[in-house]
Formats: C-alpha cells, sequence, structure tokens
C-alpha cells in the first residue's frame, strides 16, 4: 500500500480545475513544497449540466459521461505528474457534500428528480451512478503512487438527527453508505488508502457544543472504526461553528479529543482543513503546539495560495501565500512534525 509518514500540508481544491497550464500547476506546487509539504489535498470532482472548461463529469437527461479528455481526467493526470515532479502527494475528494462543482446534489437532482439531499446516501440509483464514476476515476490511477489516499467526499452531511423522529437521516444512515463505498473502492483499487472527509463531528446528543451532538448526521467515532476506512479526518472551524468565545482553545481541545479517537481506533488521523481569518499566527501556533504533543498524525491547512503568471490563487480570507506571515509558522511545523517522526 503507497503510504508512509505524516502528513504536512496545504489544500490545494483549485489546482485542477482553475485551466492551468502545466507550468502554473508545477509554480503552484513548487510553493506548496517550499512550505515543507509532502502531501496536497484536492477536488477529484466537477459535476456539470453545461460542459464548459475544465470538468470530470457532465449529465443530461439523468445520464453521466465521465470526461475523459483534455479537460477532463487527461487534465487530472496533469495535476498526478505535476504534484510528483514537486515531491508530494495527493489525497484526492470525490466528490463534494456542497454545491460548488455540482456534488451530490446533482446527483440527487439528475437522477431522482427532487432536491433532496440525503438521497445521496440511500438511492440505489444514486449509488450506482457514483460507483460509476468511482470505477473510473479511481480505477485509472491503481497503480499510481503519487497518489496517497481518496476521500469519500468533502465534509459529507445529511439532514438529521440522533434518533429522534425529526429529520430524514440518522448517524447510521452515512455509517452504512461509508460501510458501502469505502468496501467498493477497496475492491477496486488495494494500493491507496481511504478516508472518509469529514468534519470530524461527534454523536453525543447532550453535548451543549454544535459539533459534537451529532446533528449533521455524523459520529466520528463509528466511522472511523469501519474496517476499510484507513485514517480518519476532520476539520476546525470554530469561528463558523459558533464557537466565538475562544476559539483558539476551543480547538485545541477539539484536535486533543480527537487524537484520543485516533488513539482509541488505532488508525491515523489528520486535521485536513483548519482555518482562522483573525489572530491566524497565534491561532494556529497553539494548534500546532497541540498536534505535535498530543501525537496526532499530521495536518493540512486550508488553503494554499500562489502568486501565479495567470494571476492569484483564490483567497476565501484563508489563503496562505508564500510571502504572508504565516507561511514560516507552516514551514516550522513541517519541520517540527518531521523530527518528531
Amino acid at each position: 500500500m503507497y503510504a508512509k509518514g505524516n502528513p504536512i500540508s496545504e489544500n490545494s481544491y483549485w489546482v485542477g480545475l482553475m485551466g492551468l497550464s502545466t507550468a502554473n500547476m508545477n509554480a503552484a506546487f513548487a510553493d506548496i513544497a517550499k512550505s515543507g509539504a509532502t502531501v496536497v489535498r484536492t477536488w477529484g470532482f466537477n459535476e456539470v449540466t453545461s460542459p464548459n472548461g475544465v470538468y470530470y463529469q457532465s449529465w443530461s437527461n439523468g445520464k453521466p459521461t465521465v470526461n475523459t479528455g483534455s479537460t477532463g481526467l487527461g487534465n487530472f493526470d496533469n495535476v498526478v505528474a505535476a504534484a510528483k515532479a514537486n515531491g508530494l502527494r495527493l489525497i484526492v475528494s470525490l466528490t463534494n457534500n456542497w454545491s460548488d462543482y455540482g456534488g451530490m446534489d446533482v446527483y440527487v437532482s439528475q437522477l431522482t428528480g427532487t432536491t433532496n439531499h440525503d438521497y445521496f446516501y440511500t438511492n440505489a440509483n444514486v449509488i450506482a451512478a457514483f460507483k460509476n464514476y468511482i470505477s473510473t476515476f479511481v480505477g485509472r490511477y491503481v497503480n499510481e503512487p503519487t497518489i496517497l489516499g481518496w476521500e469519500l467526499a468533502n465534509e459529507p452531511r445529511c439532514t438529521g438527527s440522533t434518533g429522534t423522529s425529526t429529520g430524514t437521516c440518522k448517524t447510521t444512515t452515512i455509517t452504512t453508505w461509508i460501510s458501502e463505498i469505502s468496501a467498493y473502492i477497496k475492491s477496486i483499487d488495494k494500493n491507496h488508502l481511504v478516508a472518509l472527509g469529514d468534519e470530524g463531528f461527534y454523536n453525543e446528543p447532550t453535548n451543549p457544543s454544535y459539533p459534537y451532538q451529532g446533528s449533521e448526521g455524523i459520529d466520528f467515532d463509528a466511522n472511523l472504526a469501519i474496517s476499510t476506512i484507513d485514517f480518519g479526518t476532520f476539520h476546525l472551524y470554530p469561528i463558523s461553528w459558533g464557537e466565538t468565545s475562544d476559539p483558539t482553545g476551543w480547538g485545541t481541545q477539539w484536535i486533543s479529543d480527537h487524537q484520543a479517537s485516533q488513539a482509541k481506533a488505532n488508525k491515523p488521523t489528520i486535521v485536513e482543513e483548519f482555518g482562522v481569518t483573525s489572530n491566524q499566527v497565534s491561532t494556529y501556533t497553539a494548534w500546532y503546539n497541540e498536534i505535535i504533543s498530543s501525537g496526532l498524525t499530521g495536518d493540512l491547512i486550508w488553503q494554499a495560495g500562489s502568486h501565479l503568471s495567470s494571476g492569484d490563487t483564490p483567497n476565501d480570507g484563508y489563503a496562505e501565500y508564500p510571502d504572508g506571515q504565516v507561511f514560516p509558522l507552516i514551514q516550522q511545523h513541517a519541520a517540527a512534525l518531521k523530527a518528531r517522526g
């Protein structure tokens, strides 16, 4: 299996979706490599109903067509080659909970004629279509060591509850789906790791803190226990989640709790997205210290930024450019994580 080391990196969802030249892909990955990174997380999806630019699957009247040409998987081949040329490996997410770049809702709309997001996890036709996409995309890279792992989705959620009658989806719905889809990936590709790509929400209904309550259909510990899930993932956005009184301290505890889950499951676990838009240096210093001291496997900051010949890469307020104040901190942390081993 193509797995080794503690991942330290940045997210670059955009590197294969902006229509970048090979030279600019290489420049973006070179910037990431300068941070001390070893792994880059990126999107392996773009669902469209009106093909234009770079896309990986188009839909028409309920029928999907995977784009294997130069604006599709041929383009992703260039992403893989550029990552490899810069000594980096890839974690690739295969669909999106959110509407950006199509995601789950395109499958649901095209195949069920509804807007019921949760059908992505339960509708037989939707599941079959997703498997078809996985078969083509994952199957293309079975023997490619630049791929570190596959993620089932970016931030999967469902509307639901923890055992009450409200909502249409309980945590067991997504857990069952994870078991089926991760086993399917393993049946195609035994060379790469598989993870969920979730935010790491717990399932503790009486907990006063929203990310612990299970209200988004995620049970981190139950999902990590699935035999065909190789490593755990979680995200960290305290401000977005309403933890505003002490986001730094809350985030430190969130990291500690997931390290405890890592130890309980005896599986590597990474905080694969995290960010604040103010007090970044002090907050990230505290979180990095907790990652190192707790023994969490690794981390991927959200998100990488580059000044390319085509212009600056996307900045949602979290982007870290090589000339920014956070970049030296990322480099220091990468060295510390490597030294820890």
